[in-house]
């Protein structure tokens, strides 16, 4: 299944109720202020951190980018292009977006 989170961990606990459904194997996609949580220093890094040893953790390389964030992805997220977004979906039978 793919999960997609566009919410800011600074402002919504999506990404918490995200990481708790989610199942082992699971991808999850952060996009627009999503992609926050990506980061190097932010308050949901190690959570993310930990998420990954069960997880695949991808993030829209384009939001990284317009918000200025592309130098301080964390390591083991994976940035994707808006094709990689394609293929993710196409690749994971279930899509759920975490409002």
């Amino acid at each position: 299944m793919l999960h997609i989170v566009n919410k800011s961990p600074l402002e919504r606990n999506t990404l918490d109720s995200c990481l708790a459904a989610a199942q082992p194997g699971a991808a999850v996609l952060l996009i627009e202020d999503g992609v926050y949580a990506a980061t190097r220093g932010n308050a949901a890094e190690g959570k993310l951190r930990a998420a990954l040893a069960r997880l695949e953790i991808y993030v829209l390389a384009p939001d990284l980018e317009a918000r200025g964030m592309a130098q301080v992805l964390s390591d083991g997220v994976k940035p994707v292009d808006y094709a990689g977004f394609v293929d993710l979906v196409a690749k994971n039978r279930n899509c759920q977006s975490w409002l």
